[in-house]
């Protein structure tokens, strides 16, 4: 007589009574935008280690409190190093006509000590160019306004920048990677700071280049670097910072990016030996004395199991050419209005929810390394703290302004089964794709790193990557509200469900420990108003 042996899934337990209530608050008593509006327009931007993130994050732990969560604080970490900020931005060609200048000042850059007027040189260099071609510009580029790109074409578009992922698209996501491709972390995975084939990205080397390509514009007198930035047109322009926050990096002279239109004028009457005269006024400041920075943190305090945690999270902080809208106001607003949903309707939940707002994503996923490393487990030695056993999930929202169509199981398959029921109260809304691939460049990363289940959302790209994603059109005018409304409910019903869950959600074996890269501190909580 032979016996089968088969391993059963129970059915995932999902309350649709208390969907159907987030669904209703979420959709019709919705504060999304509102949230998006003090965090942007008013909060914006919110560069780590500038007043305007700190003036952001004091926002939201007010905002967490008068909703009645507890806990809410600024936690510190560090050290994170020089902060930036600037005041005040012009720009003019004045010569041979008058021209006003779209851009902005690069992020750790110098200030132009008053209003500046000069001639620009075209000198295409970067921190790679050889001693060789930089000898040739040697005695040239005193006092001048040097354009460091050559002219980019701007191409007819004949395509939508936006767009949304068609039932094909989301298939094909659906599908795993080729084994024979997988990275040794599986399912594609690798680490992050690991480039393709699993080789070191040496970010130190090229710092170091980086700043000796600053240092060699300083000796030769350089006023101001001119480039078009390193993607768009039509009035976009994609930039984020120049110089380094470390002590050890050098404050290059003034660098602005300016749209590509301007930018291709400028140089082609260089190139053609017309005159040319420029008027650039940038008021910024390193701030020195910024070594550290903090994440903001709040909770919903849960039942029977409240030492145990469900959290999510996004980063509140963003680059400076816009408002730091799609990226990532957006993740951080519909983080803001889960919470109030759970608070408004007063769910009751085994488990506490912890709302983490992290700083310092766009340097490297500092806030979250930090935190994570604080409270789970540190990656140089993967020995789990006690609080490493507690956590059930990590939700992160970071792709945009885009609706929620999905998952990315990170090579966590145990979990498919747990959100394949989580997801159908939302199939007609367009939630409803699971896929084991990793998607890496935000927050989920850094709990990931050290084996416990992070996860980030499948979101419809839109024009985040044509228009928002680090450009000075990243502002509250390209949100797309019923797309944040939908993936605030989505997002408050997975949180509702992982926190009354019986079991916490699967979780991967603990990874291997792997050498330090400068990984910063974890630290006590700042004090209020910092």
């Amino acid at each position: 007589m032979l016996t089968a042996t088969t391993t059963a899934f129970s059915a995932e337990k999902v309350d649709l009574t208390t969907v159907h209530r987030i669904k209703s608050e979420a959709f019709e008593n919705s504060q999304v935008m509102d949230h998006m509006f003090y965090l942007t327009d008013v909060n914006g931007p919110r560069l780590t280690g500038s007043p305007g993130y700190e003036k952001a994050a004091n926002w939201v732990v007010k905002k967490m409190k008068d909703m009645g969560t507890e806990n809410a604080h600024l936690e510190k970490w560090g050290p994170f190093g020089k902060g930036w900020t600037f005041d005040r931005f012009s720009m003019h060609m004045l010569e041979p006509s008058y021209t006003p200048i779209a851009g902005f000042p690069l992020a750790w850059s110098a200030a132009t000590q008053g209003v500046f007027t000069g001639e620009p040189i075209a000198a295409v260099l970067s921190a790679t160019s050889t001693d060789e071609e930089r000898a040739k510009f040697k005695g040239k580029l005193k006092g001048k306004m040097v354009l460091l790109d050559l002219p980019r074409d701007v191409k007819l578009h004949v395509t939508a920048d936006g767009r949304r992922y068609t039932a094909d698209e989301l298939a094909e996501q659906a599908i795993s990677t080729d084994p024979a491709m997988l990275g040794a972390g599986g399912f594609g995975a690798r680490r992050p700071g690991a480039a393709a084939g699993g080789a070191p990205f040496n970010r130190e080397m090229i710092a170091e280049r980086r700043r000796k390509f600053h240092q060699w514009l300083l000796d030769e007198g350089v006023a101001a670097v001119i480039t078009n930035g390193y993607n768009g047109d039509g009035g976009t322009v994609f930039a984020s910072s120049a110089g380094g926050r470390e002590d050890k990096d050098v404050i290059p002279p003034p660098y602005v990016a300016i749209t590509p239109e301007h930018y291709n004028r400028i140089y082609r009457l260089v190139d053609k030996k017309i005159p040319v005269k420029l008027e650039l006024d940038i008021q910024a400041k390193v701030l020195d004395q910024t070594k550290e920075s903090f994440n903001v943190i709040a909770e919903i305090p849960g039942g029977k199991k409240k030492d145990e945690i469900v959290m999510i999270g996004a980063h509140l902080d963003s680059w400076h050419g816009g408002t730091g809208a799609t990226d990532n106001a957006a993740g951080s607003a519909v983080m803001i209005e889960v919470m109030r949903i759970l608070k408004s309707l007063d769910l009751k939940m085994d488990r506490t929810v912890r709302l983490a707002l992290w700083s310092g994503e766009e340097q490297g996923l500092l806030g979250s390394a930090a935190y994570v490393k604080e409270h789970f487990a540190d990656t140089a030695t993967m020995k789990p703290t006690s609080e490493h056993s507690k956590l059930a999930a990590y939700y992160n929202l970071d792709n945009g302004s885009g609706k929620v169509r999905g998952i990315y199981l990170q090579g966590n398959d145990m979990a498919r089964p747990v959100f394949e029921e989580y997801l159908k109260p939302f199939a007609d809304l367009g939630a409803k794709t699971i896929t084991i691939r990793n998607t890496g460049g935000t927050d989920h990363l850094s709990f990931n790193a050290v084996g416990l289940p992070g996860f980030q959302f499948i979101q419809d790209p839109l024009e985040y990557n044509t228009r928002n994603h680090h450009s000075n059109y990243d502002v509250y005018d390209y949100i797309q509200k019923s797309d944040l409304m939908q993936a605030s409910a989505v997002i408050a019903s997975f949180v509702y469900h992982t926190a009354n869950r019986e079991e916490l959600l699967p979780r991967k074996p603990m990874p291997k420990p792997v050498k330090p890269r400068g990984q910063p501190e974890g630290k006590k909580d700042a004090p209020s108003g910092l």
